[in-house]
């Protein structure tokens, strides 16, 4: 149903229009509203929000129909006015199509016209409060979902290449809030949540800054992949930037608390799938990395300490010479049958 403003000072005018209109407005293609003149109109427009379009006379007491446009924009940017008065001459014509009027119709008016016209403007607000809601769902969608993959589902053959996946060369780190959960115990929830999406945002604007993207967020940790060209320096430097930008962060004390943020960090480098995961017939989807490298990066990230970016050898002989480096020696990862070789990054 669409809903209409009619601006008028005519008297008789309001019965005119629901004598006209009473079959569409019986069966609810039509909704009418009343004002008396521009100021009055602006009055309507912020108690029905959910207006469509306006009919607007030019010549009325108070504020006349031209004043009424120039503020129309503001009040509500999707609302559209055809102006209906006697005052048909080009001038005023002019006038009110350069003040924004979508359409003019002259009086005495002829209500078939009238009405194919209120049709085709309203069909343009439609396609207006579209776009705008098209927009306004992108930019919530990108909150919650990493650019890459609206990048991808923007691929023309992205249903049909919905579950192929592709085994590429990459380097996945993970991030962990050390002792995060534990806090819960002496700070508010409030706290607890504001604190975590601060620390996220530091350790975002860093991944970000070295070209890698946000494959999801587990809990306290951030899982992050860095694709192309000299992917795993890029990984590295964005640890050692996480790190430093972490030490910087104040102390919060709570009940009998006090609490200081530090990070662990794994990195891996190797081939690994990436591609959707999940169920087609629950419609739910992640699209992310997954194989043994990205499994170890998390195992490394697990033995890291506070304050610690782990790597493993193979990682180690990539990069030995760009970094700087302190042999840890054998560590057990979990659900490996042999002990691997780790290395701290020292910077």
């Amino acid at each position: 149903m669409a809903k209409i403003l009619v601006v008028d000072d005519e008297a008789d005018l309001e019965l005119l229009v629901k004598q006209k209109f009473r079959r569409k407005i019986r069966e609810n293609v039509y909704e009418f509203v009343f004002a008396q003149n521009g100021e009055e109109a602006l009055e309507k427009l912020g108690q029905h929000p959910d207006l469509d379009i306006i009919l607007s006379d030019i010549n009325m007491p108070v504020m006349d129909g031209l004043t009424l446009l120039t503020k129309l924009s503001k009040a509500n940017p999707t609302i559209k006015a055809v102006m209906v008065s006697a005052y048909g001459d080009m001038q005023n014509i002019r006038t009110a199509m350069n003040r924004g009027a979508y359409d003019f119709v002259v009086k005495p008016v002829d209500f078939e016209d009238l009405d194919l016209t209120m049709e085709k403007t309203i069909r343009h607000v439609r396609q207006l409060q579209q776009t705008l809601r098209a927009i306004k769902e992108n930019n919530i969608l990108k909150m919650y979902v990493d650019e890459n993959v609206i990048n991808f589902m923007t691929h023309k053959e992205f249903e049909n290449n919905l579950m192929r996946n592709e085994v590429q060369e990459a380097t996945v780190m993970f991030v962990d809030i050390c002792e995060f959960t534990a806090i819960t115990e002496h700070f508010p929830a409030n706290t607890v949540v504001n604190l975590l999406n601060l620390l996220f945002d530091k350790i975002v604007k860093e991944i970000i800054g070295q070209e890698g993207h946000v494959d999801k967020f587990i809990g306290d940790a951030v899982m992050a992949v860095f694709k192309g060209e000299n992917h795993l320096q890029c990984a590295l430097d964005a640890a050692l930037s996480i790190k430093n930008q972490i030490k910087t962060s104040e102390k919060i004390t709570g009940t009998g608390k006090t609490f200081k943020p530090e990070i662990s960090i794994g990195i891996n480098s190797g081939e690994m799938v990436s591609g959707n995961i999940g169920s087609v017939s629950l419609k739910r989807l992640d699209y992310t990395v997954i194989g043994d490298s990205v499994n170890t990066a998390q195992r490394l990230q697990s033995a890291a300490k506070p304050g610690q970016i782990l790597i493993n050898e193979q990682v180690f002989m990539q990069v030995k010479e760009a970094y700087q480096f302190q042999k840890i020696g054998e560590v057990m990862l979990k659900n490996k049958a042999l002990p691997a070789i780790v290395y701290e990054v020292l910077a």
